[in-house]
């Protein structure tokens, strides 16, 4: 769930009482919703993380270092920082960074995703993603400081050329709470597109490849957070969040709007995080955040037809934000696993396994 932009204090002083009775009908509202069409089925949790309530955890990336210990790196949007957790364990390790402009600090990093031994970061105050090498995160450069209003997800695509193709989506709101929705026809810069290549002492250099978002009622991207993509089948997912028809909206790695959807009554309340299981060049899941507050249900569609195949939820995730797919073995995960985030507090894991065999999912995906 976003944040919106900060106001100024006399402008929030006047909205306080309204924003408190907002906070709790959007509360109840997630709690209450009814369950979406299909069976959900209940699943344990490989394990959750302690939890650390005050740093507001929001995305999550996977990586696995050279050294075959895996990573969960997390954005701690309320302390500007970034939170490294042992992927197998759930064990806390480290935390990098904090609030400023200087290389290697941030203000409200939210989006996260690797590429390779480099991860970059989307820092909404500061209207910008960084860049910083792993496992050391030494800053490599940051970009889009002349485009980016009001950044929060992204997804990388990765080049054979070693460079990476970069889609963010850039969340400007009207109001002086930043929460009023711009008019369609200035919905046109909903994701914002960078080509970033890498010199010889690893220094990353963005060039800008445009900006798209549809400005009709059907394919607007209203409320955009998260977005991921499928190279095989020229498709990207995004997310939009708006109420009461939140959904997944498709697009074509061009910026143009398929005209596809999600039907708007599968999601019960926000649709949230969104990553793609490859299973093989062509087939496999697309899983996506239903972000009920009491038990968030993940919802899996076929990759190809984006039909909804199953769903299910933990015994405890719940309020999810960001989620990270890993399908490389680990010593805890051999098969791979799903992480999310719980409650802005916590990582829950789910091994990919268990879900194949529990959901009755294509053995491809074993």
């Amino acid at each position: 769930m976003r944040t919106p932009t900060p106001a100024p204090l006399g402008a929030l002083v006047s909205t306080v009482l309204l924003s408190l009775l907002a906070a709790c009908a959007s509360s109840r509202a997630a709690t209450a919703a009814p369950p979406p069409a299909g069976a959900v089925e209940t699943l344990r949790e490989s394990y959750v993380s302690a939890p650390n309530p005050g740093e507001e955890l929001d995305s999550l990336a996977a990586w696995h270092g050279a050294d075959g210990r895996p990573w969960v790196i997390a954005t701690a949007k309320s302390m500007h920082r970034l939170v490294v957790f042992d992927a197998d364990t759930g064990e806390r390790l480290r935390e990098v960074g904090g609030k400023g402009a200087a290389p290697g600090q941030f203000k409200r990093p939210n989006g996260i995703a690797v590429a390779g031994d480099r991860v970059f970061v989307v820092e909404r105050d500061n209207h910008r993603v960084q860049v910083l090498s792993l496992p050391d995160f030494r800053p490599l450069g940051t970009f889009g400081e002349g485009e980016l209003r009001s950044p929060y997800g992204l997804w990388l695509d990765p080049s054979a050329d070693g460079s990476v193709e970069v889609y963010i989506t850039d969340n400007y709101m009207l109001g002086a709470r930043f929460d009023i929705v711009p008019p369609l026809d200035t919905l046109d810069h909903r994701v914002q597109r960078y080509r970033v290549r890498f010199d010889a002492d690893g220094q990353a250099t963005a060039t800008p490849g445009g900006h798209f978002g549809a400005t009709t009622d059907a394919d607007a991207l209203r409320v955009v957070e998260s977005i991921a993509g499928d190279p095989a089948h020229d498709r990207l997912l995004i997310a939009d969040e708006s109420m009461p028809h939140s959904t997944l909206r498709e697009y074509t790695f061009a910026g143009r709007a398929t005209g596809r959807h999600i039907p708007g009554d599968t999601f019960a309340f926000e649709a949230e995080g969104v990553a793609l299981w490859a299973c093989g060049k062509t087939r496999g899941y697309w899983v996506a955040v239903d972000q009920l507050s009491d038990h968030t249900v993940f919802h899996l569609f076929d990759r190809r037809s984006l039909a909804l195949v199953a769903n299910f939820r933990g015994e405890t995730t719940a309020a999810t934000d960001g989620i990270a797919l890993r399908t490389t073995p680990s010593e805890r995960f051999p098969h791979g696993a799903l992480f999310a985030m719980h409650a802005d507090t916590s990582v829950a894991a789910f091994d990919l396994r268990g879900l194949v065999d529990a959901l009755k999912l294509d053995a491809a995906c074993r």
